[in-house]
């Protein structure tokens, strides 16, 4: 047994979401045959924040313009790039982030294209946006549906040759996923165990898993644990955040398997030096069965927010501190 962990719930939400593949290809084919010339990811915290994966694999891979931007902050700066022949995507669990409902007003109202990822068709995000594809309620991550997005996209436009097997094979993704929960139960009840009187967690990551990192970081321990902490990309832990760790420092590092992953084992064996408390979350250490190995590295973000979410639940239990519990968001008016 997995502590609060609904397996058939878990199947199925994220079978939705890889079932959603035609309704994405159909998109992005009649997106690509229309033609457009930029491609914005837009989120407000832990979507913002999933939207770089597919950021950094379009700038690694691709042409077209891509840029993930802060809801709230893309409303008040503004992008001149934005405009009519803009494609603007959005992600919403439920629907209802309203520094996201206001920034699909203001791309609107300079005629880009919209579209919505959520688990509500009656929600007000599915509601604004021109195109909404809907998965179970409370699906979460996004990342099967930004990978097939991305994916589909950039094979249109000669840029990924893999995408069909790559397609095919995620529809194994729910049961693969259930496989690395349970095997990341034992690891996350005794990092929980071991850290039950932490109040201060360091963690890094780099590639396509610094979005996850500062995501893990900000949404899970500081926003649902009251934890401090501080994130910094593997890339950029020598230029300063490295002077905050003690020997007793917990350090957290998240490990892919992208061709940024020497920048990450370079801050590992420093940590390791410097710190007695460092623990490495490696993609590697998980079979996934059904994928092929050139797939792995872009499947990093999913396998770790499956394996950290056992590591939220354990927290939640050693520390008597519930998940959901919170003091000022959605609480008070800001």
């Amino acid at each position: 047994m997995m502590l609060g962990f609904n397996e058939p719930e878990f199947l199925s939400q994220t079978a939705s979401a890889v079932a959603l593949r035609p309704q994405i290809e159909e998109l992005v084919d009649r997106l690509v045959d229309e033609g457009f010339d930029n491609l914005f990811l837009v989120g407000a915290g832990g979507t913002y924040a999933q939207m770089w994966p597919y950021e950094h694999l379009a700038r690694r891979a691709s042409s077209l313009p891509v840029r993930s931007a802060i809801a709230a902050e893309l409303i008040v700066s503004g992008d001149v790039t934005l405009g009519e022949r803009s494609v603007v995507i959005f992600t919403s669990v439920s629907g209802t982030t309203d520094d996201s409902i206001r920034a699909i007003e203001y791309c609107k109202a300079r005629g880009a294209y919209t579209v919505g990822f959520t688990g509500y068709a009656d929600s007000p995000i599915a509601k604004s946006v021109d195109v909404a594809l809907i998965s179970e309620p409370k699906t979460w991550p996004f990342d099967m549906q930004m990978l097939l997005f991305m994916g589909r996209l950039l094979a249109r436009r000669g840029e990924f040759d893999g995408y069909e097997k790559l397609a095919d094979e995620l529809a194994g993704i729910p049961g693969i996923l259930v496989e690395v929960a349970k095997q990341a139960e034992p690891v996350a009840s005794a990092f929980a165990e071991a850290h039950k009187d932490s109040d201060y967690h360091f963690l890094v990551g780099g590639g396509n898993l610094w979005g996850f990192t500062y995501l893990y970081s900000m949404c899970i321990l500081e926003e649902m644990q009251w934890l401090r902490t501080t994130r910094v990309h593997s890339a950029e832990f020598f230029h300063g955040s490295l002077e905050l760790i003690e020997k007793d420092t917990s350090v957290i590092i998240f490990q892919g398997e992208d061709e940024t992953r020497p920048l990450t084992d370079r801050v590992e064996a420093f940590a390791k030096r410097v710190s007695d408390d460092v623990t490495v979350f490696d993609t590697r250490d998980y079979p996934l069965e059904g994928i092929s190995p050139e797939f792995r590295g872009l499947l990093a973000p999913l396998v770790l927010d499956t394996v950290l979410s056992r590591v939220s639940k354990h927290l939640e239990r050693v520390r008597d501190h519930s998940l959901d519990l919170r003091r000022y968001y959605r609480v008070m008016e800001y």
